[in-house]
């Protein structure tokens, strides 16, 4: 049976408008990095928990952070991009994207940036479309998803030279909904493929209404927060 409100409110939520998730950090007792990697480090914390009588130890991956871009153009065609990835030894379908590792870049500078290196593409419009933790139970990875209109393409003395597994990159440009049905089939693996996708289409039912600007506050981002 539906839980009633009466249940909602016994776990101290009113209603589906009052729920957000909150940055409420715990202080670390201690923390060393105990890898330090090309893009990331592995740290080990521990931390006083308030329902555990001892600290809590945990290890997780120290992430800079990445964007990735819903690119969308005349005809609400989505462009995909096809990339091998070697830890899952496949060759994934996804979106434009890349890590937050310039120094002092903004997210929206750095999705610019990301769009013409990989796709050789500008776009006049942008909005910030969601945000997600790629895996929050051992990543601090946290990725902002764009929308990306009104294209235009890269003149080509500007463009850049993709190099290692970015340098046999296919592109193709896949109606919306196909693109979510090849989602809810299974067909496409990548986190932010998957997230921007469905979350693209959910926007396009009241004509992208309502998205944040493209510059909007990212306070969640564990690097960024005031």
């Amino acid at each position: 049976m539906p839980r009633s409100d009466g249940a909602q409110r016994d776990h101290g939520v009113e209603s589906s408008r009052t729920l957000q998730d909150a940055v409420d950090p715990c202080v670390p007792l201690s923390s060393e990095t105990v890898y330090t990697g090309r893009i990331w480090n592995v740290v080990t914390e521990s931390f006083a928990f308030p329902h555990s009588d001892a600290p809590l130890v945990r290890d997780f991956i120290d992430h800079t952070g990445a964007v990735s871009i819903v690119v969308l153009d005349d005809q609400q065609r989505v462009l995909l991009q096809r990339q091998y990835r070697h830890p899952v030894g496949m060759r994934l379908w996804e979106i434009p994207a890349g890590l937050l590792d310039v120094a002092g870049e903004p997210a929206l500078d750095a999705a610019k940036r990301e769009l013409a290196e990989e796709a050789d593409l500008a776009a006049e419009t942008w909005h910030v479309l969601t945000d997600f933790f790629n895996t929050p139970g051992y990543s601090s990875e946290a990725q902002r998803v764009f929308l990306a209109r009104g294209l235009h393409k890269v003149p080509d003395h500007e463009r850049h030279v993709r190099t290692d597994e970015e340098a046999d990159m296919e592109s193709a440009w896949v109606p919306l909904d196909e693109a979510v049905g090849l989602v809810l089939s299974g067909r496409l693996h990548n986190p932010s493929a998957v997230v921007g996708i469905l979350a693209a289409q959910a926007a396009s039912a009241t004509g992208f209404a309502g998205l944040r600007p493209a510059d909007a506050p990212w306070d969640e981002h564990p690097r960024l927060r005031p």
